[in-house]
């Protein structure tokens, strides 16, 4: 019983370091530029005819099942799509294309992939988990957009800094985390694996670089079965597909504000554990996130008017120094102007002149002193 004991235990740890080295080698077999896009790295081997297949379908079977594709899915039936797989007008869809580019703002900036083989795959998994759980049953823009929305989040100071950071914010808590997904149960359900691997197509292409034009800086979404508080407070942009996208007002939603560079560094793509204290609601809320980078970013402006100010002063400051001063007489003198060089000497303005090899005052050479006279009186 004991040598049975230890062989099982010993089973265990290799299939534990098989799947650990699975893990390492997988990701390290990447490199940059196997998709032609700036920070790309290849499909893993089997992934692409996979996600190739899986693209031709529209839906998940409703035993798929998820916290977004649930909507969709009534008495069994899925809502019907339209070759372009965005709902009717009637649900008040628009396609990308008549979204107006002044509503946009400002394009999204490229994600550049950065950071270890583990942290890549994290990044993946996680964006690969936001874009199934949230629209699992969406068309390939309505999927592109929910990335995108990670992705423009993980580039603004006022999120986490990472892919699996952004979508598991706040999935400690039972209600309130920033995706339903991470907190409902819907992680429970079993996902459908081609359309697991359609989204995971699309969660590779956006973190290759690949950026979705239509929602543009935009940092919020919600379907359109609902309409949170916070909704009339940021910019609308456009609806696609079952998603109403919005961007920040003012500073916090400029194009400048989407300024962090992402470095990896990828937590566990699984939600927190509900032991773990959660985050204070200005963490998290739009309206309170705004107002906080409206501050930061005013006291941010002013020390940057500020320094430059002091810099145009000593600027000045130096020019006035090299500059050539004349002489100002002391306070109760009179100022006199020289009429000679031997004044301007006196005065120390100039050095003394070098006389030593001029001949005495009163000394003339005798062969030279009649000079001058008349050599005979003139009748």
């Amino acid at each position: 019983m004991a040598g049975a004991g230890l062989r099982r235990a010993a089973a265990q740890r290799r299939r534990r370091l098989i799947a650990l080295s699975a893990a390492i080698a997988l990701p390290a077999l990447t490199a940059p530029g196997g998709l032609g896009v700036a920070g790309a790295w290849p499909l893993w081997k089997g992934e692409s005819a996979v996600a190739d297949a899986a693209a031709s379908r529209s839906a998940e079977t409703p035993e798929a099942g998820s916290s977004a594709s649930a909507l969709y899915y009534l008495a069994g039936k899925a809502l019907p799509t339209s070759g372009s797989g965005l709902l009717p007008a009637g649900n008040h869809m628009v396609a990308p294309s008549e979204i107006a580019t002044s509503r946009i703002a400002g394009s999204a900036p490229e994600f550049r992939i950065a950071g270890s083989g583990i942290d890549k795959a994290r990044a993946l998994q996680c964006l690969s988990m936001a874009v199934y759980y949230e629209a699992a049953s969406e068309s390939a823009d309505g999927q592109r957009a929910v990335a995108q929305v990670v992705l423009n989040r993980v580039a603004h100071p006022s999120y986490p800094a990472s892919v699996c950071g952004v979508v598991f914010q706040g999935s400690e808590r039972q209600t309130g985390c920033q995706f339903s997904f991470t907190c409902d149960g819907a992680l429970a359900r079993r996902p459908s694996p081609a359309t697991f691997a359609r989204a995971r197509q699309v969660a590779h292409a956006a973190l290759s670089g690949e950026t979705y034009a239509p929602v543009g800086l935009a940092t919020h979404y919600h379907t359109i079965w609902i309409a949170p508080y916070w909704a009339p407070s940021l910019h609308g942009i456009g609806t696609i597909g079952a998603h109403k996208f919005y961007r920040w007002r003012g500073a916090a939603g400029m194009k400048s504000a989407f300024s962090m560079r992402y470095r990896g560094g990828e937590p566990l793509p699984a939600p927190h554990p509900r032991s773990m204290a959660p985050e204070p609601a200005s963490a998290t809320d739009p309206i309170l996130l705004a107002r906080e980078y409206e501050r930061i970013f005013a006291e941010a402006k002013r020390k940057a008017q500020q320094e430059a100010s002091r810099e145009t002063e000593q600027a000045s400051a130096e020019r006035r120094d090299i500059m050539p001063r004349a002489a100002t007489p002391s306070t109760g003198q009179q100022q006199v102007t020289p009429t000679s060089r031997a004044e301007v000497e006196a005065m120390g303005t100039i050095p003394p002149a070098d006389r030593s090899n001029l001949p005495a005052s009163g000394q003339v050479r005798p062969e030279y002193r009649n000079s001058g006279r008349w050599i005979a009186q003139p009748d």
